[in-house]
């Protein structure tokens, strides 16, 4: 395998000379995974805002590239979304103890901050997984979805690298599939937090590719 990587960083030669950051390599059939993109992240005054971030404030435009390179290879486009129905967050567990922005998508916040982006909404045949935790794999039908249309590689992408976005994509690799991360179609409140998780999915968990790479296996379908 190479060990050329997208990502740089002050530990790169030391975590290469120990045997991380191979590649994994895309596969054949891969589609587009979106995590979590929604009015709350880039909306102002918002508690789980990341417009501070220039990087996380300019990702929705990498990921409207995704999407359309995506439709026009006619690659399957996965969703998800988090939402809670239980007015005391009770359906959030332990998770709501951590983190009390968790409410912004809990049915019928009159914030309307779990709403859809402009430009950024699931189609008809598109694929929407509802979930409560930050792995879109865990207590969803993700998986079975994926087998369905036999898909072997994943192109991810959304919010919040450091958590969503990281626990889709550790359970990704676990369950077999080859996660390729789009580095510039994610979004985290700091660029610190964002490098060094993009570093750390690279060094073990994941390719990390460039959006032009990902938009030309995505135009190239299957």
């Amino acid at each position: 395998m190479s060990t050329s990587t997208t990502i740089t960083h002050p530990a790169s030669d030391s975590y290469s000379q120990s045997g991380f950051a191979n590649r994994m390599k895309w596969g054949q059939r891969p589609a587009l995974v979106l995590i979590d993109v929604c009015k709350a992240y880039w909306t102002e005054g918002s508690p789980l805002s990341l417009l501070s971030n220039p990087a996380g404030a300019a990702s929705p435009e990498s990921m409207r590239r995704l999407v359309a390179a995506a439709r026009a290879g006619n690659v399957p486009v996965i969703w998800t979304q988090v939402e809670y129905s239980r007015p005391d967050m009770a359906d959030a567990g332990l998770y709501w103890k951590k983190a009390k922005a968790l409410n912004v998508w809990l049915k019928g916040d009159p914030r309307g901050l779990a709403d859809y982006l402009e430009g950024l909404e699931p189609a008809e045949d598109d694929v929407v997984v509802v979930k409560k935790y930050p792995s879109a794999f865990f207590g969803t039908c993700l998986l079975s979805e994926l087998q369905l249309l036999n898909v072997d590689t994943l192109v991810i992408c959304g919010v919040s690298t450091s958590g969503c976005v990281r626990a889709t994509t550790l359970d990704a690799m676990q369950h077999g599939f080859r996660p390729m991360v789009v580095g510039q179609a994610c979004g985290d409140r700091t660029p610190e937090i964002q490098q060094a998780n993009l570093f750390d999915l690279d060094a073990k968990y994941a390719d990390v590719v460039d959006e032009s790479d990902a938009i030309d296996h995505l135009k190239s379908g299957w």
